[in-house]
């Protein structure tokens, strides 16, 4: 029997009870579906941590000073006064493999312009921030290494800061006051917007650290010392160089801990990378399970057809079909099934994700390679499950399948 003779007797059984086809469909329909959202809020999920990872800097290496300890007890977070403007120095002269560096001073103050004013974070940071931390400017410019060498009091601000302190002006070229001290904006940051825990990344000024120091801290000393390497590949090599330079520097003995804590970016994506690849195979083998549930469905109505067509099935054989081409009629009806309810369930699949994006503002990421793994897995789910009832119909024998009732 032809193959095309075949897909057409299949189609004409499936059509003549719509109601039941439509409902074995269902189970494929709905698995396909389920798959294909899941696996979409996953890889959404994975690309926004990334994106948020990656907008805090490329290739960065984030030296931290540890809590100062009072015998068994830990200070508070801001104790830390381990790292030196002579460490900050003895890292960019000294660690090859870096394209930039900049001290963290920060504190909260009240910036005021005109009888506009806002509370914000105060960064004191250096000529290589922006590059670091991947900032672009919307306007203006960032402050030069000459006017961190003279604590010039200029200042960089963010959309945030801007907008609420100037409306739709421009700020550059105007003065702003913190803490009274009258600071000369330079530069706009381009919007980043918020990050994965909410907060407001535009909210913030930035300021020479020689400025910050001197005018509105009073400390002399770093929290925070961020780098950037050449390259991903340079980062372990670059971490181990700061840590060997710094113990030196600090006098730490071998069975001494480190006084500072490294992070660099790179863990930290393949991390949450990681966590949430993790969450994607879960919420795809959750969804998964009700693939297999359709695939039952699919086995047990292609039996209950089996049954009723078993006359059918004897008169096909007394006038010549082999056993192969019983086989393959009751195959290519469970195919037919999966496959149709596959392509419905992708559309379905694809239906949910936007939803979900646009009702619950969850990032979603339909892939091909999901769609054309679901679809793979529907088709799979057809054979597997249609293997059973169309060998049962492919053995009957002719005789008693005429006499069958």
């Amino acid at each position: 029997m032809k193959f095309s003779a075949t897909w057409m007797i299949a189609l004409r059984a499936l059509r003549r009870n719509p109601m039941r086809t439509g409902l074995t469909m269902l189970g494929i329909i709905i698995g396909v579906g389920a798959v294909i959202a899941m696996v979409a809020i996953g890889t959404g999920a994975k690309a926004e941590v990334a994106a948020s990872i990656e907008q805090m800097g490329q290739n960065m290496v984030m030296i931290i000073s540890r809590a100062a300890r009072s015998g068994r007890v830990h200070m508070g977070s801001d104790s830390g006064v381990a790292l030196t403007r002579q460490d900050y120095d003895a890292i960019r002269q000294e660690i090859s493999g870096l394209v930039g560096a900049t001290p963290e001073v920060r504190v909260n103050a009240q910036v005021a312009y005109g009888n506009q004013n806002v509370n914000t974070t105060i960064y004191g940071v250096s000529e290589d921030y922006p590059a670091v931390r991947a900032w672009q400017f919307a306007q203006g410019e960032h402050f030069t290494q000459m006017e961190i060498r003279g604590a010039a009091k200029v200042a960089v601000v963010g959309q945030s800061v801007a907008t609420n302190l100037f409306g739709g002006g421009n700020p550059v070229g105007q003065v702003v006051r913190i803490q009274s001290a009258p600071y000369v904006v330079v530069g706009v940051l381009r919007a980043k917007g918020g990050n994965r825990m909410g907060r407001d990344q535009d909210d913030l000024v930035l300021v020479p650290w020689t400025s910050a120091q001197v005018r509105l801290t009073g400390r002399t000393t770093f929290r925070v010392i961020s780098v950037q390497a050449e390259s991903a590949e340079r980062i372990p090599d670059v971490v181990e160089q700061i840590l060997a330079l710094l113990r030196q520097r600090h006098n730490i003995r071998e069975d001494q801990e480190d006084d500072v804590k490294i992070f660099n970016m790179q863990d930290m994506l393949e991390m949450a990378t990681s966590t949430a690849q993790t969450m994607t195979i879960l919420l795809g083998a959750i969804a998964g399970v009700s693939l297999l549930v359709g695939g039952i469905g699919i086995m047990n109505i292609m039996l209950v057809s089996v049954t009723e067509r078993t006359r059918e099935i004897g008169l096909r054989m007394a006038v010549g079909a082999r056993a192969a081409d019983i086989l393959l009629q009751f195959l290519v009806e469970a195919v037919v099934l999966s496959v149709c309810g596959g392509v419905i369930g992708i559309g379905l699949g694809y239906g949910m994700a936007r939803v979900v994006s646009e009702k619950f503002g969850w990032s979603t990421l339909v892939s091909l390679d999901s769609v054309l793994a679901a679809f793979l897995f529907s088709a799979i789910i057809g054979i597997f499950f249609g293997f059973y009832p169309a060998r049962k119909a492919a053995r009957l024998d002719p005789i008693e399948a005429l006499r069958y009732e």
